[in-house]
């Protein structure tokens, strides 16, 4: 897709495209909202034939390269989904862009544990997930481990309001440091199927946090901050994106979405508040969460 496009109306979530814009823009508003759970992504332009194929020791990788009818070099890779010649990579001829992220440490060094969102979607084009039609499924979450203790369901807002702000609907697991046990935090990963609409808020994203009215006071506090048009969203995310050598790297348009989508999270928390009391709604961080009192220049 070009920086331009829009996922097509009728494209279920489960058939987006992957945009390498979105890797790269998702790290930029995960640093901003000051989660920092997402590794370091970098946008590049890559020559397929210099940096892949002609030093590849793949030869698996190596066979998936070909020149298409245009005369561009093409690749499809190995992998469970896509890798074939109707999905190839092609370059112009061989330049292609791409978001480069930091390698996590090896599984020997930090195995990670892959849960279940509780809120997943049902993947299927017809059927709903439970959360779709209970409006009490969230009660139900919060007598289940690891929900039942902690600050797990409410690493779970954070990644909500982080999905909504990006319009990102496919996220259906997640990943902790599995040496940490319970008392650690979720890994931003998997990023590419946001920023697909800006024309379109898709409110189903946010259910965890209407259904749950829980939230982390340092969140709070950063969104409500995030409002004030000193501090502005899209102007914080236009300026550090600018720092990426593919910039630009959202439109105008995703980014000004970005700001309708903050107000519409605080307009659902002031519901709740409204609806359930502050001290019921807005949890104190816990010692050892992020600090509430960096702006949002930090670096």
């Amino acid at each position: 897709q070009t920086r331009e496009q829009e996922t097509p109306p009728d494209f279920f979530y489960f058939s987006d495209f992957e945009r390498h814009n979105a890797e790269i823009a998702a790290f930029h508003l995960d640093r901003i909202l000051d989660f920092r759970r997402v590794p370091p992504v970098a946008g590049r332009l890559v020559n397929m034939t210099s940096e892949i194929r002609d030093v590849t020791r793949d030869k698996k990788l190596w066979r998936t390269f070909f020149i298409s009818p245009a005369n561009n070099v093409c690749f499809y890779g190995e992998c469970s989904y896509y890798c074939s010649t109707e999905h190839a990579l092609c370059g112009k001829p061989d330049q292609i862009e791409g978001s480069l992220a930091a390698f996590l440490p090896d599984l020997n060094l930090a195995k990670r544990k892959t849960w279940r969102n509780p809120w997943r979607r049902s993947y299927h084009k017809r059927k709903k997930a439970e959360w779709e039609v209970d409006p009490d499924y969230c009660d139900e979450v919060k007598q289940t481990p690891p929900y039942d203790r902690g600050t797990r369901l409410l690493d779970i807002m954070d990644m909500t309001i982080f999905d909504f702000l990006m319009g990102n609907m496919d996220r259906h697991h997640y990943e902790t440091f599995e040496k940490f046990g319970n008392d650690t935090f979720i890994i931003h990963l998997d990023n590419g199927r946001g920023f697909g609409k800006h024309s379109h808020d898709e409110l189903s994203i946010l259910v965890p946090l209407s259904q749950c009215c829980r939230v982390k006071k340092s969140t709070y506090l950063r969104l409500q901050l995030l409002a004030k048009e000193e501090y502005q969203l899209s102007s914080l995310m236009e300026e550090s994106l600018l720092r990426d050598r593919l910039s630009p790297i959202l439109i105008q348009p995703h980014l000004l979405a970005m700001d309708r989508r903050l107000r519409l999270v605080l307009q659902v928390l002031a519901g709740c508040i409204e609806k359930e009391g502050y001290n019921n709604v807005v949890e104190e961080d816990l010692s050892g969460d992020t600090a509430t009192h960096r702006g949002p220049g930090h670096r």
